[in-house]
């Protein structure tokens, strides 16, 4: 299992640190008293956001009743294009704190042991934020989160492609890259959970933990790879001697000899 970092919550845009789960409840889960979206935001509930949208939402009151003073008597008034752009904006903003609330539901529910029920609220989320680039971190924080869900369940395939996608949206994303090498892990593709241990020393050269991971994991792909080898020569001798059965012969009845000098090989016959 693969363990390279120990923290329970994560920074605005994910930076780069020990990698690894924890064993506490959260399991190194972003729970809800992580920054969700942004600095100033209440991680509980949102409230700052709330807070926000509230004194857009005044503005914009106090804007739209300015307009009408100027324009009382006018029964053609049409919708400007700013008017359109701040209504998209603002519809934008409320699906945005929809999503956070979601995926703080689901992080709730998460650490209840309810796997099922956070999957539903995280994709819930990821259906309700909006294509923005404010919302990408949102997003990629529940992509990973319904990954350690899939883990929990072993639904390790799962895990794979829900943290493959969260690091689209995130490739610095260290803790999705742990997630996705623990269920390389498990499904015993060791080679592919090496290569997401190395990318977290990339991001973070100082990892430690990471490096253990890498010299635990290589004996195990080298044997995995010696006994693919041995697995395909015996499908391949197989495949030989049914052709060269036909003419009484079989694939025993060759030898590579290599020459020391040159280092090539030579087939030789023997009857």
């Amino acid at each position: 299992m693969v363990v390279v970092e120990h923290q329970e919550t994560e920074d605005r845009n994910p930076k780069p640190s020990n990698a690894g789960t924890s064993n506490d409840a959260s399991e190194g889960f972003e729970t809800a008293s992580d920054t969700d979206l942004g600095s100033d935001v209440d991680a509980n509930d949102g409230g700052a956001i709330k807070h926000k949208e509230r004194e857009h939402l005044q503005q914009q009151n106090q804007h739209t009743e300015q307009e009408q003073e100027q324009e009382q008597g006018d029964p053609q008034r049409m919708i400007s294009s700013d008017d359109a752009s701040i209504n998209e904006e603002e519809l934008k903003q409320k699906a945005l704190i929809q999503a956070n609330e979601a995926k703080v539901e689901g992080n709730k529910l998460f650490l209840d042991a309810k796997y099922e029920e956070a999957l539903t609220q995280y994709e819930l989320a990821l259906q309700v934020a909006p294509d923005m680039p404010s919302s990408v971190e949102i997003r990629s924080i529940c992509h990973a989160n319904r990954g350690v869900c899939f883990l929990k369940m072993g639904k390790y395939d799962n895990t794979v492609k829900e943290c493959t996608k969260a690091l689209e949206l995130n490739p610095t994303y260290v803790k999705a890259l742990v997630r996705r090498g623990e269920a390389h892990e498990k499904l015993e593709h060791f080679e592919e959970a090496i290569a997401d241990m190395k990318k977290i020393l990339e991001i973070d050269p100082s990892n430690d933990l990471a490096g253990k991971a890498i010299r635990r994991l290589e004996p195990l792909a080298a044997v995995k790879r010696e006994k693919m080898k041995e697995e395909m020569i015996a499908k391949l001798k197989d495949m030989g001697n049914s052709l060269l059965g036909r003419f009484g012969m079989s694939v025993d009845n060759f030898k590579a000899v290599q020459d020391p000098n040159t280092g090539s090989y030579s087939v030789s016959f023997n009857q």
